[in-house]
């Protein structure tokens, strides 16, 4: 039987799990040494992913067996992994191109929200109130803050 989680705990830990775990992600890409080869990077990368997430097993076990679980299965963990190698990859490159630690990531987080704003709207049915409308022109506004030429 799976524990039952308090759903206000799960709100606030996720996000600030995310949310740390987010720049400590750029830290370190940014922190990667620019002669190590991208591919042995990351194979190193995914590897201690694979152990660190074997061992999620033991606060989330697969209740009804790993077999069922993976029957259950759809196009998203296919896809999911694309597009994480391609943030990986992308940010590496980023990063060793010179990219500013702090304007890569708020752009590049931006930009991908802009982009799945219409998504969110007509695919999931998310609702916008006009107090986001305003956000999006304010982030609008701080990516051309952001790119301003000195």
């Amino acid at each position: 039987m799976r524990p039952r989680i308090n759903p206000m705990l799960l709100f606030y830990f996720s996000i600030t799990l995310t949310i740390f775990s987010s720049a400590l992600y750029h830290f370190i890409a940014k922190s990667t040494p620019s002669n190590v080869n991208f591919t042995v990077s990351l194979l190193v990368t995914y590897s201690v992913s694979f152990i660190i997430t074997l061992f999620t097993f033991f606060f989330f076990p697969a209740a009804n067996g790993i077999l069922t679980e993976f029957k259950q299965l759809n196009w998203a963990s296919i896809g999911l992994a694309f597009a994480v190698v391609g943030i990986e990859f992308g940010f590496l490159l980023t990063y060793r191109a010179g990219w500013n630690l702090g304007i890569a990531a708020v752009l590049t987080n931006v930009v991908a929200s802009l982009i799945l704003l219409p998504v969110a709207i007509f695919l999931f049915k998310d609702k916008i109130s006009w107090v986001n409308v305003i956000g999006i022109f304010v982030c609008l506004a701080g990516l051309v803050m952001l790119n301003w030429k000195r």
